[in-house]
């Protein structure tokens, strides 16, 4: 029989595995282990997710960082921007042997390139041996430039064009005495691909004055690019959206709807696949989706052969916040889009209650939430000043071989939403099946959390009365280490 056959079949069993996992193979891996073998690890890792143990863990010691923070963890390293010292800084924290270690700090004066320049940020890769800064030079605020710099010795990056990116469409003046003026940036990259997003404000008289532009280079290749996407804002006060890369050729830019974009030919702007309604009017949205673990570069690559599997890039979870809810979404939907019209946005209840799972998020401020492949970790409220952490797998086979670790959740969940009036009665049902499991472990506050390959880090944050001359007594947060849970 279909079964016996199954059951006498490591290598069968072994692709089941790898599919129901969302993993691929990697060929030529000169790895002599048994398909048997290779079969375990990937049950008993899989597995280990569900028992690991928040008591147990080492602690990385950091310098200070003030709270609300943005920071950054990637290729087992941590950095931040420290807008308040405008300077950035990277640590490792328990690299593996065989992995470039990079440690340093960025001073602004070592950040600059060219004087009187003011920073406006960086992105930082420690796969490519990358620092991408961005600045613009005192007098011209609207004109930014990036440098590329290798993170390990501050010299031109040996796979760069060059040494600077640069903007390939100006923000121009109406008149002197209505200016353009740009109120936020940020800047991503993935592989080949550097995105810098501008929300400003047009000049005019339009009400709908509030605009984003999002510039996309290919850095390996040119230090320009034809390839720009703008978009009007109805309402700058619910925040400019967010923007994410889904594999290395496909960009995902989050505003009033989910449109999919191909970045393959950048020789042109951004070709337009799909736009996804959402539900309901999107605020404060933030897309998370880290594109660390598939395959992306020569490095990453070889990473990948070395562990014999790679994350399927077509399969994964993409967690988008907005506001007090998180849709984790499943990225198959936009990969699979046979029989799809690029100029008829796709209705919510076609694409979204199958492939998706939303969840509460009362505070961004306070609950802190991270996915990886097919993992989500989340913190919740416990009372009123204590929290803890549940982890959810919607990988196919942990739903169906959960052998009694953690609760299954497979049938749909319906939230109501009623707190804001612009959105009150509505109500949302999915169905993405997952399973759960919640730490006994309670913690005071979280500055921010991370999912990894293979562990967990927290970033603790204590909080301390501060005395500044001329004020009065503060209680301010501080984070001075980083806890790393193994599995």
């Amino acid at each position: 029989t279909l079964r016996q056959t199954y059951i006498s079949s490591s290598e069968l069993q072994y692709i089941v595995e790898l599919s129901g996992q969302h993993l691929l193979p990697v060929p030529n891996t000169g790895d002599l282990t048994t398909v048997s073998q290779r079969l375990k690890v990937l049950r008993d890792r899989a597995h280990a997710w569900f028992k690991f143990d928040p008591h147990s863990s080492k602690t990385i010691s950091i310098s200070e960082i003030r709270h609300n923070q943005e920071t950054f963890l990637t290729d087992r390293h941590f950095y931040f921007w420290d807008k308040f010292e405008n300077s950035a800084t990277i640590i490792p924290v328990l690299p593996k042997p065989s992995q470039q270690i990079i440690e340093r700090k960025w001073s602004p004066e070592t950040l600059h390139a060219v004087p009187h320049s003011i920073n406006r940020g960086a992105f930082i890769d420690p796969g490519q041996n990358l620092i991408a800064v961005l600045y613009y030079v005192d007098g011209e605020p609207e004109t930014f430039y990036v440098d590329l710099k290798t993170l390990d010795s501050d010299g031109i990056h040996p796979v760069a064009a060059g040494w600077t990116l640069f903007l390939s469409e100006l923000l121009e003046y109406d008149n002197d005495n209505d200016p353009i003026g740009t109120i936020g940036t940020s800047l991503k990259g993935c592989g080949r691909h550097i995105v810098l997003q501008r929300l400003y404000v047009a000049s005019g008289e339009d009400k709908n004055r509030y605009r984003s532009q999002l510039q996309i280079w290919d850095w390996q290749h040119s230090t320009t690019s034809s390839s720009v996407l703008n978009h009007a804002i109805r309402c700058p006060a619910e925040g400019p959206g967010d923007f994410c890369f889904l594999a290395n050729n496909r960009l995902l830019v989050v505003m009033e709807d989910l449109k999919l974009y191909s970045i393959e030919d950048m020789s042109q702007a951004p070709q337009l696949l799909a736009c996804f309604l959402p539900p309901l009017l999107l605020s404060n949205t933030q897309c998370i989706f880290p594109m660390d673990d598939i395959e992306h570069g020569a490095q990453l690559q070889m990473q990948a052969r070395q562990t014999m599997h790679t994350p399927d890039p077509t399969n994964q979870l993409l967690c988008l916040t907005a506001s007090d809810l998180v849709f984790i979404i499943s990225t198959r939907i936009f990969f699979d889009l046979d029989g799809i019209a690029v100029a008829t946005p796709i209705p919510w209840n076609r694409w979204g209650p199958s492939n998706t799972r939303v969840l509460e998020h009362p505070d961004p401020f306070r609950c802190k939430i991270h996915v990886r492949s097919n993992r989500v970790l989340q913190t919740f409220d416990v009372g009123l000043t204590r929290r803890a952490l549940r982890m959810m797998d919607f990988s196919p086979l942990a739903v169906t071989n959960s052998r009694g670790l953690g609760r299954v959740v497979k049938e749909p969940s319906t939230i109501v939403i009623a707190k804001s009036t612009d959105r009150s009665g509505v109500s949302l049902t999915t169905s993405l099946p997952y399973v759960e499991v919640v730490s006994d472990r309670r913690f005071a506050e979280l500055q921010n959390i991370w999912l990894e390959k293979d562990r967990i880090c927290l970033l603790n944050t204590f909080w301390e009365l501060h005395f500044t001359p001329g004020f009065s007594r503060q209680l301010q947060g501080r984070s001075r280490g980083i806890e790393v849970i193994d599995l």
